[in-house]
């Protein structure tokens, strides 16, 4: 059953996205249910560090479980709710006092590489994969999506991943600052738990006022959207396109768009 996991290991508390069979894609209830896990944690107080992974070495989050978009996202109100869902899911590490490692093993794509954003650190496994399809599925990211990225990697990388759809691998993601080391991936979690551990040992103040520091820097970087902003995102979702791409997805094959 998909569903999100809580374990705790001495100070390191553990948010685990299950759902194997589909590479671990978020379905809504997993969206819905992702910030009171992490709340939980970040309110436990022998609780230091919080890790986010992925169930098993295959993925991360391979994104949102695009099988659900033709009931939860056919109208402009059922969009709200589920946009709402999954920006709740993208800003609730950022929200933890706590510091939050995103622990990425294996493929890590649209909804996961927004997930794995929101985290204070990013650590990847060598055989890691990032994508970011959702101009090949017709979908309008939300402009504080996009301008989180842009702060974290730059314009111009942003634009990159976003315009091509294109699978980028580790080194490249290192390159462009997505993450901050790659590891065998054998040995990803035993070094993100010596990380872990290394910050468990530090003052918890020191630690959440430096991340309040670090995100109100990275707030003041990104604007406030505009109307036109958000009528071009909500075009994209009201669009044939996005039917189209949705479709071709499912069928696995290449979307024929045409900008209507």
């Amino acid at each position: 059953m998909p569903e999100v996991l809580i374990h705790r290991e001495s100070a390191i508390g553990r948010v685990v996205i299950s759902n194997p069979a589909k590479f671990n894609a978020m379905t809504t209830d997993m969206w819905a249910a992702l910030p009171s896990c992490i709340a939980e944690l970040d309110a436990d107080s022998n609780i230091r560090v919080i890790v986010i992974s992925g169930d098993g070495d295959r993925a991360f989050v391979s994104g949102a479980d695009i099988s659900q978009f033709g009931r939860e996202r056919s109208d402009i109100h059922s969009q709200q709710r589920y946009k709402h869902a999954v920006n709740e899911a993208y800003l609730a590490p950022s929200r933890a006092s706590k510091p939050v490692i995103a622990q990425i093993r294996g493929i890590c794509m649209g909804g996961g590489l927004g997930l794995a954003l929101g985290c204070d650190i990013r650590i990847c496994s060598d055989d890691a994969r990032f994508r970011m399809p959702a101009a090949r599925l017709g979908l309008g990211y939300e402009d504080s999506g996009v301008q989180r990225f842009a702060a974290l990697i730059g314009i111009q990388n942003t634009l990159d991943i976003f315009f091509t759809a294109r699978t980028f691998d580790a080194q490249e993601a290192l390159r462009v600052g997505y993450v901050s080391r790659i590891v065998p991936a054998k040995q990803l979690k035993v070094e993100v738990d010596a990380l872990a551990g290394l910050i468990t040992e530090n003052a918890p103040l020191t630690l959440q006022a430096v991340k309040l520091s670090a995100l109100n820097f990275l707030h003041k970087s990104c604007l406030s959207s505009t109307p036109e902003v958000k009528a071009a995102v909500e075009a994209c979702n009201l669009s044939r396109d996005y039917l189209e791409g949705v479709l071709a997805f499912s069928e696995k094959r290449k979307p024929r768009f045409t900008g209507h």
